[in-house]
């Protein structure tokens, strides 16, 4: 899809990228949003941790099963009614989250929510890849990606400080304005561009896909909570994964207008790009969910401050972004070489951290791994399009939100189960050295408690050792975090640039 402005309105496409990033900000901030008022939300429904984390599963699930559907309605309808139509459905779901009672109510509006809001990201990068020449792509993807990046870091920033103010209801009140001004920019600044393709739609392979992607979105979401394969669950979920794939690629060659017109993995750097985003999107949202959990439940800060901490990430992406506006013409192998060098020795540093680390180490941490995200971002969102055919920017880029998310999915469920299984290995281990002939303990507990010691001081004892060994995990996490964005730079030398055979 290529949307051509005339030259009088050749000036408008910046303000139709600030409109796209703005639009794609907004869904970014639902995306992270609920997980600071699960704690309250579950004592007002009475559900159990169990029950109250299918408000985050929801979002998930419809997220990957709609993401795809955005390419398909781009050659149907216009991208502005698209838009339009998202974001209201998008308020009034999330208006229905805030005044939601039941677990029932709650489940059902997040799920609305990330249906509706699962079409905007790639509905945006659409638009912006159309108005925007080859030379000028760098540029707007840098800004574009501004509000891919930064909605997850602003999100619990003001939901927290509210949360605190008023009550976890007033944590989806807050992006209702944003929804208002969203619906306003999208009427003034969108175009009307009229499509003369008119796909039918592949019930098949949607619905199949849908079933893959849903299953295994469950299943990573699930697998810690029941044991991983120690569960029957976890094979069903795998087995209808594997099965709907199957289906899905068997209809899609045979099938004569396909859901996911496969031709778009022939183009090089387009397979390639699938592969970097893979990586970067296993990168980008795992401190953002590991981060708050170490600040929370080991240092026992408030909301606030770790919005705070969670702002210096924001701002260390925004750095990276602003570098790369303007050092959008070097080779972008080298600064991706970069922004993964980054990303490995953030993670290198993180995993130096003891239970004693302080507010600066975790700020500047965060604000490292942020300018690495920065630098990778746009060179990557325009390498991945510099030679696709316009005519497949549409399910192109819907493909490529799907596998960032999936990637994201992925890489959080297995950083979780490193922190909780290397956790409890060495809680074990640990608890076994606390014993009469450690001097350790006999230095630092009084002789008469060593005989007799009381259930408040083996408690203490315990939560302590508890805490030491999750630090432990925390710790590995980020050493794992570290090595996956080194393995990533040697694809980065595969890429080719436009002009090269």
């Amino acid at each position: 899809m290529n949307i051509i402005l005339s030259e009088n309105d050749a000036s408008f496409k910046w303000f139709i990228l600030g409109t796209a990033t703005f639009v794609t900000m907004l869904y970014a901030m639902a995306v992270t949003i609920a997980a600071i008022a699960l704690p309250d939300m579950r004592g007002t429904m009475s559900a159990t941790q169990d029950q109250i984390t299918w408000a985050i599963t929801g979002n998930i699930v419809a997220t990957a099963i709609f993401t795809p559907l955005a390419g398909w309605l781009a050659t149907r309808y216009e991208i502005k009614n698209i838009l339009l139509f998202s974001v209201l459905g998008f308020m009034f779901a999330t208006f229905y989250c805030g005044i939601s009672d039941n677990l029932e109510e709650i489940v059902f509006a997040r799920f609305a929510q990330g249906a509706f809001g699962a079409p905007l990201p790639p509905l945006c990068q659409t638009l912006v890849l159309g108005v925007f020449p080859q030379k000028q792509r760098s540029l707007a993807m840098a800004v574009w990606g501004m509000g891919t990046i930064l909605g997850p870091v602003i999100a619990p920033t003001l939901g927290g400080y509210l949360g605190e103010l008023l009550n976890w209801r007033w944590v989806f009140y807050t992006l209702i304005p944003f929804c208002i001004i969203a619906l306003i920019m999208v009427i003034i600044t969108v175009p009307i561009y009229r499509n003369k393709l008119r796909e039918s739609f592949d019930w098949i392979g949607f619905i199949f896909l849908a079933i893959s992607v849903a299953s295994l979105q469950i299943m990573l979401d699930r697998g810690e909570r029941n044991g991983w394969f120690d569960s029957a669950e976890t094979y069903i979920e795998l087995f209808i994964c594997i099965l709907s794939f199957y289906i899905f690629i068997t209809h899609s060659l045979t099938y004569k207008r396909p859901f996911i017109n496969l031709n778009i993995f022939r183009d090089w750097n387009y397979s390639l790009g699938l592969i970097l985003i893979f990586f970067f999107g296993m990168l980008n949202f795992v401190p953002v969910v590991i981060f708050p959990t170490i600040l929370q439940e080991l240092k026992g800060y408030p909301q606030s401050i770790i919005g705070l901490l969670m702002g210096t990430r924001g701002l260390g992406t925004f750095l990276g972004f602003l570098i790369m506006a303007f050092a959008g013409r070097l080779d972008p192998r080298l600064s991706l070489t970069v922004a993964f060098s980054l990303q490995a020795y953030a993670g290198w540093y993180m995993s130096t951290f003891n239970i004693d680390m302080t507010f600066y180490e975790v700020g500047l941490a965060s604000f490292i791994q942020g300018i690495g995200v920065g630098l990778a971002w746009p060179p990557i969102s325009v390498l991945t399009f510099t030679t696709m055919n316009k005519n497949y920017y549409s399910e192109a880029t819907a493909m490529f939100h799907l596998i960032r998310n999936l990637a994201s999915s992925i890489f959080i469920a297995c950083c979780v189960a490193v922190v909780l299984h290397t956790g409890q290995i060495n809680f074990g281990y640990i608890s076994s050295l606390v014993t009469n002939w450690n001097e350790g303990i006999i230095l630092n507990l009084a002789p008469e408690n060593m005989n007799n010691l009381s259930e408040v001081t083996i408690a203490n004892l315990t939560k302590e050792l508890n805490r030491q060994s999750l630090m432990i995990g925390y710790i590995n996490a980020f050493k794992l975090f570290a090595c996956v964005s080194i393995i990533t730079i040697p694809f980065l030398f595969l890429i080719k640039k436009s002009g090269e055979n």
